[in-house]
């Protein structure tokens, strides 16, 4: 099978190229580095012609949620629409666990790009997973003043990216299923617990303090909504603590 995978160069689609050739599929990743512009649509034709299946998986952090709407709903249907002349069979779009409670800026454009994916007449999977591990290290990268890092309230099952892109080359070979379960961590995580054990790990003396943010976001965030539902989801095995001494943090 051939399967393209948009954002195959990031933090989920490195590992989603590695998991589609380990098991044989042949791999097409779309980026600007090899000509293709998922946002302007050049290339795109080109890079898709014989794809049987696309991933969409490409990231744009942004809490303004008219930039990252904007971003999101024009780089799919971009793609839907190359899909459509090109022949492909089934789009995949990766979202977020609970993205409804958190209907507001990165989750709203979020939102509105399944919304998109769903009014579309391609065969489709929406596929949802809880934030990253690596979503701890980015919220110190953007919370962090001097020897203080500040910690939105934030409740999760955190999963591993390499486990992401292993249930998306899963959901691909199966075939269109319109939602596929979703993908969650095996342990309950506050976000704040979360950067205090990376800094921890890492010897790092700094204080965390964890706040509620206010809005539709911070009650959201703070609901454990984004924890996903246990029950029915589908569940990773590699830990936040195994994930801090592991390769793919290395990598």
């Amino acid at each position: 099978m051939r399967i393209a995978i948009a954002g195959g160069t990031g933090m989920v689609g490195r590992h989603i190229t590695a998991a589609a050739r380990r098991r044989g599929h042949e791999v097409a990743v779309l980026s600007r580095s090899r000509g293709v512009d998922v946002l302007s649509g050049e290339g795109l034709d080109a890079a898709l012609e014989g794809a049987d299946v696309v991933i969409d998986a490409l990231n744009h952090m942004s809490q303004n949620a008219r930039r990252a709407t904007e971003f999101f709903t024009t780089t799919s249907r971009n793609l839907l629409e190359a899909e459509e002349r090109t022949g492909a069979r089934h789009h995949i779009v990766l979202s977020i666990v609970g993205l409804e409670a958190a209907d507001a800026g990165y989750y709203a454009a979020k939102l509105a790009q399944e919304r998109q994916v769903e009014a579309s007449a391609l065969p489709h999977t929406i596929a949802r997973a809880a934030q990253f591990h690596e979503f701890a290290g980015q919220v110190i990268t953007l919370t962090t003043l001097g020897p203080l890092t500040l910690a939105p309230r934030l409740l999760a099952r955190p999963v591993a990216a390499r486990e992401v892109g292993e249930h998306l080359v899963d959901i691909a070979e199966d075939g269109p299923a319109r939602r596929a379960p979703d993908l969650v961590g095996p342990q309950e995580e506050t976000l704040a617990e979360m950067i205090r054990r990376q800094y921890a790990h890492d010897g790092i003396s700094r204080r965390v303090v964890e706040l509620r943010l206010p809005g539709t976001y911070g009650r959201g965030i703070a609901s454990g909504a984004l924890r996903g539902d246990p029950e029915t989801a589908r569940i990773g095995t590699m830990t936040f603590d195994e994930w801090l001494g592991s390769e793919d943090r290395r990598g």
